[in-house]
């Protein structure tokens, strides 16, 4: 079994951030919980990066717990998670985030 070394992108975090905040608008304490559960997804990339379709290049991995898919790429054994969108937008809008990401 492989085990991959996880890194987070800023532009990934950044998203991460500005999710987040949309979710505590939302609700008290709803923004934690999105913010715990996307972790928790980018985390299990240690051992599932790979097992995932391919979308606009790279890999896209759906959360369990939200609408957002997180997109990453992996190099030897290191998985680099690019971004993470919200899945409810244009499928143009992300290709065009991701593409400013390259």
């Amino acid at each position: 079994m492989k085990l991959y070394t996880v890194i987070t992108a800023e532009f990934a975090l950044k998203d991460l951030k500005l999710a987040q905040n949309f979710y505590d608008n939302q609700a008290a304490q709803l923004g934690d919980y999105f913010f715990d559960a996307l972790l928790t997804d980018i985390e299990s990339l240690h051992l599932y990066a790979g097992i995932h379709i391919k979308e606009f290049g790279y890999y896209k991995m759906l959360s369990k717990r939200f609408p957002y898919s997180i997109y990453y790429e992996i190099y030897d054994h290191v998985v680099r998670v690019i971004a993470v969108l919200d899945q409810r937008q244009d499928p143009i809008s992300n290709y065009t985030q991701l593409n400013k990401r390259d």
